[in-house]
């Protein structure tokens, strides 16, 4: 007879989502939801993307936590240093509408479309005549794309795939999947970009991630570059970027930022920076939506099933979280 597992949802979803994400569980899994801890508290999975230390502690059996997004929040850090014994994964559900958004961004960037519409919209032909609207064309430029996890991976795919001449820069560059990009290490970063005509950001936040492109990267990029941030803000340095942006030497497209709202009625008053970005014309905004999609709520229950049915079965799970170094 298999055993049962026990697992317990902790994040708010609502009634429809935990239908559906039962409804293709293996029969040997018995799963609760809520706020409320179950009794018995037996589980010995957690999928928790801010565990509290009484969801840590309740269950004896706790083994493992499973993050319902992708990447490892700060806090979450902090409190799962102290759980060794508890393994950490997550999931990469939103990962090709992050890389749509970062190859999106970039486009707008280069063809400038942002300014066109807005002088469109005034019924201004103006630039239609002037040199200064002329749009970048990518296919046959050079992009560096730094990270290369499920995000690097299909921006540099999708980027191969307009033409572009596509180099990676990641951490570690021993890995079977190299494919058919040059890789380079993080070290080589400040050196890499110069001859780059676009430059990607796709790393997760971690201590060694966080002011990982500051003034120095920003100014071995060639003049007219763009930059794309669909990372964390704070990956970039903040008055760097800005003030290169402020030059005009730079354009960039950014969906991640330094602050956000501290509560619902924030939403429509918040800025997310210290510095006016909002000002600059050779910027495309957006607000953190990168993973935002008509399918991303059922890419998520997706893959927390096939999660969820390996350790069902017995099987090792993919996505592990190296805590220590954050991602």
């Amino acid at each position: 007879m298999t055993a049962t597992l026990k697992i317990h949802l902790a994040q708010g979803f609502d009634r429809l989502f935990t239908d559906q994400l039962r409804a293709g569980l293996s029969e040997n899994v018995a799963l609760t939801t809520g706020a409320a801890l179950p009794s018995p508290t037996e589980y010995s999975i957690l999928i928790s993307g801010r565990p509290t230390r009484l969801e840590l502690d309740a269950s004896p059996n706790l083994t493992t936590l499973i993050i319902p997004w992708a990447g490892l929040p700060t806090k979450t850090r902090e409190i799962m240093l102290e759980y060794p014994r508890i393994a950490v994964h997550n999931i990469h559900h939103n990962a090709a509408p992050t890389a749509e958004m970062a190859v999106t961004l970039l486009m707008n960037a280069a063809k400038n479309l942002v300014t066109l519409d807005r002088t469109m919209r005034r019924h201004d032909w103006t630039l239609r005549y002037s040199s200064s609207a002329v749009n970048t064309l990518l296919e046959g430029k050079s992009v560096v794309v730094l990270g290369y996890g499920a995000i690097g991976s299909r921006i540099a795919t999708l980027c191969r795939s307009l033409g572009m001449e596509v180099v990676v820069v990641r951490r570690s560059i021993e890995s079977p999947e190299r494919g058919e990009f040059p890789f380079y290490p993080v070290a080589d970063l400040r050196t890499v970009v110069q001859r780059a005509d676009a430059f990607i950001i796709a790393v997760p936040l971690t201590p060694e991630t966080r002011d990982l492109v500051g003034i120095n990267e920003l100014a071995a990029l060639p003049d007219g570059a763009i930059v794309v941030n669909i990372s964390r803000g704070p990956v970039v340095g903040e008055r760097a970027l800005y003030d290169e942006l402020k030059s005009g030497r730079l354009r960039a497209g950014l969906d991640v930022w330094y602050y956000y709202p501290a509560d619902e009625e924030a939403r429509t008053s918040t800025p997310p920076s210290n510095f006016p970005f909002e000002k600059l014309d050779n910027v495309v905004m957006s607000p953190h939506v990168g993973g935002n999609s008509d399918q991303t709520e059922q890419l998520r229950i997706k893959e927390l099933q096939t999660m969820i049915n390996l350790a069902a079965a017995g099987q090792p799970l993919p996505n592990r979280i190296d805590v220590e170094r954050g991602y």
